[in-house]
């Protein structure tokens, strides 16, 4: 089987959180600035094979798209242009940066490292992946 990676957009940095091979298990990849993540893909879908990209999608509480949906859509057209062949899905990520930051402080780390963008956001991305398959798990989706 392949993987299927997860994506926690921001315009400084973007979260990337992967499955195993057998999509049980989702896990914190790596932080990337936007504009390596096109490189970055490359070389990773080199030695991986991905079958799915799933996005998160920021929404208010409300449920209507927030003020950064229009940079996440930018992100997903340049992951449909660089790799068409990998279909992409969108998962609601409300309440997935505060749920991260209250992993991190449950977790016993350091000060500095709790208090770490990239863990958050890489964290924040291992949630809406897990979040996604939860879902396809109940035929939710």
């Amino acid at each position: 089987m392949s993987r299927i990676l997860a994506f926690d957009y921001g315009t400084r940095r973007i979260g990337i959180a992967v499955t195993d091979p057998l999509q049980i298990i989702a896990t914190g990849l790596t932080t990337i600035h936007p504009k390596d993540i096109v490189d970055f893909l490359k070389k990773y879908l080199e030695t991986e094979q991905v079958e799915l990209f799933v996005v998160g999608e920021p929404k208010q509480m409300d449920g209507t798209a927030s003020q950064s949906m229009p940079h996440v859509k930018g992100f997903m057209t340049i992951l449909k242009k660089a790799f068409p062949g990998i279909p992409i899905e969108k998962m609601d990520e409300r309440f997935t940066s505060k749920m991260a930051s209250a992993t991190i402080a449950q977790s016993g780390l350091k000060k500095a490292d709790r208090q770490s963008k990239e863990l958050i956001d890489t964290i924040s991305a291992t949630i809406i992946l897990q979040s996604w398959m939860e879902k396809r798990s109940y035929g939710a989706l």
